[in-house]
């Protein structure tokens, strides 16, 4: 009888070991200035990003509270057809402002949490607790590398596998 016993309680014990610590938030959020456009930099891909080009996700605060999100990219390439995406953002944690949930299809929401964001609010990091989605944002479409290599460093040590990783192209005309 003990043995029947053990082996569930050395599977809960396992599964507990293997499980990863919730993600941290940044400290605080200043809402309106995370407003406005940010382009995806690299992402661990929902199944809606896996071609997507030139890929750009942007805020607007609403009198209400929520946050209506347009993303837009082009699918396939850089001529491809143009995609837009429409859903909604709430702020869930109202002290902080760092964990949102966003909602595509009602009721449901999905965790978004803001894990990173540097203090003149140019670069942001979006993730979820399963590390199963992550999104590396910038006000411009390219960041330098050496960031780009510090974010992907504290992803790793946060448990994402970064073989999902894919980096989005963005190619725009430059401004004269």
């Amino acid at each position: 009888m003990k043995p029947l016993l053990l082996l569930p309680s050395l599977l809960l014990l396992v599964g507990c070991a293997t499980s990863l610590p919730p993600l941290k938030t940044v400290g605080r959020v200043d809402l309106p200035r995370f407003m406005g456009p940010w382009y995806v930099i690299a992402c661990i891909p929902t199944f809606i990003e896996t071609e997507a080009y030139n890929a750009i996700e942007e805020y607007r605060l609403e009198p209400d509270g929520s946050i209506a999100t347009t993303f837009t990219f082009n699918k396939g390439g850089f001529d491809g057809p143009p995609k837009r995406y429409n859903p909604r953002g709430f702020v869930v944690d109202r002290v902080n402002q760092s964990t949102w949930g966003m909602q595509f299809i009602w009721p449901f929401k999905s965790e978004y949490l803001i894990t990173a964001l540097t203090p003149d609010y140019s670069q942001t990091v979006i993730g979820r607790n399963k590390r199963d989605y992550v999104w590396i944002m910038a006000r411009k479409p390219q960041i330098p590398e050496a960031d780009y290599q510090s974010l992907l460093k504290e992803l790793a040590e946060q448990g994402y596998d970064l073989t999902k990783l894919r980096k989005v192209p963005q190619r725009w005309p430059e401004k004269r």
